[in-house]
């Protein structure tokens, strides 16, 4: 939670907030931007930062009320609390080679121009101000913007204040002026309304006065793992929240950003209108290796897993699968061979002693395999649900030579439901070393990484980008697959252990990771410096494909679609997150992320097809996501590859155009190519697509982080077959290292990074 210092009310509609939040204050600089989210059923919204205070720990942001969030944010008073903000974010504004400049800011942009012009100004540049509004009623800052340059021009559009008419209006004048007296702008700092940075930089253009713009936009995340805030700049996709905010104005595609800033009109408004009801409403025993076992169960087939009914389900975010019952669980365990040299361990990432746990299960000792479990894996219960068990472990199993494999990921499930259920116990804080050590991610590599620290001594703090820990686990996966609670157990067991959870923190923003080792002259908030340095931060860049039409308004990558979803509750009315409706929707990809979003949008009313370029011996997905796609009425058209996406005259997606293909020879990876079949071309209609086709490692940290290297493909690079990184003290694994892959990888990672660095503190 994070305390409002002050809310003033700047005008009828203008207000200045500001919120205690030292992590963002102490690296805020002028033209980044910071998320927010009032409360729990609140969205995520960017907002740019208008002043900070270091010394004081706190960052204000200047907002017009406009809709639900800004109207909620409005009604706080101080000493009231938000739920989350995180920053800063963006990157910061760039003052190199300006010398004389034309600021121009419009309404609520003035907010943010404001900071620029107060820089410029600092930095000796002649500045000049123009202010438009649309009456007298709604001006702000116009002493703080007098104080910041030589000349200020107030605007309003009906004349009630300074000059009447638009700020294009009097940005012609003046340049006109300098040109003439041989005294042109070299630069325009423009922030405002889209339509009038558009007009704005047409003018300059005309000039040639290098115009830079502040394209904030639509987002979700706002560290580049979303991908809703893309746009075009020179005829290249860029993203706001990593590329920008600010963009040459003379290279944006003004009209593709106008049109995707509507996306969410209608949901927004019905979202004011619920809140605003609302609002009115409120006035009022382990088991012997190599023991002989009794075969109650030579069955070749696993014991059924109870699901839903496909026509309900698909209607409804419910988990799917209801597991095991006791009688199920025990009868599965005894097709268990309890062989003396267990090949289904070798198939399993973190090695957990997989023949122990069942013999336990046999034995109704339900505790007794829990615990065996926990010795090797920290997250049972979400393993068992998510884990491509039919490639790893039940793949070695000797059973499934002439039959199923046993039910291991079926059986794993079951254990950490019970105790769940019966013992519910939390484990015993840990004494300390003494030694401390940062995290930074909290999916899946984090929180194996974490775990197993804690469970050695140290004191491990884990710094989120998001307002929720758990990574993907919390945004990627649909609650019908992964329950959120049972994330939110796993994660409370790692806090009752000692493990500090800090949420809201973009390291590589807020803080770098040579601050986190202190080797930053800058203290770190007054905590002693980490010893080492763990890097779990995923990948969560999307990929899209390199066709036309991907800006249009109603294009997602499947990272936005979820997050709204899974993170955001998009779907459930209590909450904000607007989410746009679909009815005939097109998902591009065939892993399990297509799966996720594909199974998504039917439980939304859509009618779905998966598009995917191969046929269906290559479909990446776990088979058992595919099964459960097919059953809730997903359409597939295989053996064909998107082209182009097709719009109607306003913007809005209207088709997808396809080509057919066939497969040829094998690539590097053993999978038949495929290849286009000349004249195949055909048309598939739908008003949405989804882009699921993978991601790649987060530039942010990246770019914050250069002294550390990183492969071709974005991810950082280890030594040899170990997480150790170039730099010293810093570890790696998992998806930032790998690019995507899963989760029991992940935690793999975690743990065998939490041995390098007890390994390497041990060595100091």
């Amino acid at each position: 939670m994070f305390k409002i210092v002050n809310n003033e009310r700047l005008s009828d509609n203008m207000f200045r907030v500001t919120f205690e939040a030292p992590l963002v204050a102490r690296k805020a600089q002028p033209g980044q931007f910071l998320m927010f989210r009032v409360d729990e059923f609140g969205e995520r919204m960017p907002i740019t930062i208008s002043s900070y205070d270091r010394e004081a720990g706190t960052v204000s942001v200047i907002m017009q009320r406009v809709g639900s969030t800004t109207a909620l944010l409005a009604s706080k008073k101080a000493g009231d609390y938000v739920a989350d903000v995180v920053g800063p974010l963006g990157n910061p504004a760039e003052f190199d080679d300006m010398h004389k400049v034309v600021v121009v800011g419009g309404g609520s942009g003035c907010a943010i121009a404001w900071p620029q012009a107060k820089e410029a100004h600092r930095l000796g540049c002649d500045v000049d101000i123009i202010a438009g509004f649309r009456t007298k009623g709604i001006v702000v800052l116009e002493e703080e913007m007098r104080a910041c340059c030589d000349h200020l021009y107030m605007m309003t559009d009906d004349g009630t204040y300074g000059e009447k008419g638009f700020t294009t209006v009097k940005l012609k004048e003046l340049l006109e002026k300098a040109k003439a007296e041989g005294k042109q702008y070299d630069h325009c700092i423009c922030i405002g309304p889209l339509p009038m940075m558009k007009f704005v930089c047409q003018i300059t253009k005309e000039y040639g006065v290098a115009t830079m713009v502040d394209m904030n936009c639509i987002m979700i995340d706002g560290s580049g793992m979303c991908g809703g805030c893309r746009l075009t700049v020179d005829g290249k996709m860029k993203f706001t929240c990593v590329d920008g905010p600010e963009f040459d104005g003379h290279l944006v595609d003004f009209d593709e950003a106008i049109a995707r800033s509507k996306i969410y009109e209608a949901q927004e408004q019905k979202v004011f209108e619920r809140r605003h009801h609302y609002c009115n409403l409120q006035a009022m025993a382990d088991a012997e290796e190599g023991g002989e076992v009794s075969m109650a169960n030579m069955s070749p087939k696993k014991n059924p897993f109870p699901e839903q009914d496909p026509n309900v389900r698909n209607k409804n975010f419910e988990e799917v699968a209801l597991g095991y019952t006791v009688e199920m669980a025990v009868d599965e365990a005894n097709r268990c061979l309890n062989c003396p040299r267990p090949a289904c361990m070798s198939g399993c990432p973190v090695n957990v002693k997989i023949p122990q746990f069942i013999a336990r299960v046999r034995e109704q000792d339900f505790k007794g395999a829990y615990h065996k479990i926990l010795e090797d894996s920290s997250l049972p219960a979400i393993c068992g649900r998510v884990c491509p068990q039919e490639k790893q472990c039940e793949s070695k199993c000797v059973r499934g030579i002439k039959g199923e494999p046993v039910g291991i990921g079926r059986l794993e499930r079951f254990v950490a439901d019970w105790n769940r259920e019966n013992a519910d116990e939390m484990p015993e804080k840990i004494a300390t070393n003494g030694h401390r050590v940062a995290v930074i991610g909290s999916g899946p590599s984090g929180l194996a990484c974490a775990s197993d620290l804690a469970k050695l001594g140290y004191d491990v703090t884990v710094y989120e980008h998001f307002h929720k820990a758990g990574g993907v686990l919390a945004y990627g996966i649909p609650e019908f697959r992964l329950p959120k609670a049972i994330v939110q157990k796993e994660i409370d067991k790692l806090v009752a252990m000692g493990v500090n959870i800090v949420c809201d923190a973009t390291i590589g923003k807020c803080m770098s990771i040579d601050e986190l080792l202190g080797k930053d002259a800058e203290k770190l908030l007054g905590d002693d410096k980490y010893e080492a340095v763990f890097i779990g931060s995923g990948a969560g860049l999307p990929k899209f494909q390199n066709i036309p039409g991907l800006s249009y308004c109603g294009v997602f990558s499947a990272n936005e679609f979820l997050t709204r979803i899974n993170l955001m509750h998009a779907y459930d009315e209590r909450y904000d997150t607007p989410l746009m409706p679909i009815h005939v929707t097109a998902v591009v990809g065939a892993g399990n992320v297509a799966m996720d979003a594909a199974r998504c949008a039917k439980r939304l009313g859509a009618d779905v097809t998966v598009v995917y370029r191969r046929g269906e011996e290559e479909i990446p997905a776990r088979k058992e996501e595919y099964e459960h796609a097919k059953e809730e009425g997903i359409n597939f058209h295989l053996l064909c590859n998107p082209v182009e996406i097709l719009a109607d005259d306003k913007g809005w997606v209207r088709g997808l155009k396809c080509i057919r293909m066939e497969l040829g020879e094998p690539d590097e990876k053993g999978r038949r190519r495929p290849i286009e079949v000349p004249g195949s071309e055909f048309e598939m209609a739908c008003d949405s697509v989804i882009m699921a086709l993978g991601t790649s490692p987060n530039p942010l940290l990246r770019k914050a982080t250069p002294d550390l290297e990183y492969s071709d493909r974005g991810g950082i690079v280890v030594q040899d077959d170990t997480v150790t990184t170039m730099k010293d003290g810093v570890f790696a694994g998992g998806d930032a290292v790998t690019g995507a892959a899963t989760v029991i990888k992940a935690m793999g990672a975690g743990k065998k990074a939490a041995a390098a660095i007890d390994a390497y503190i041990r060595s100091k």
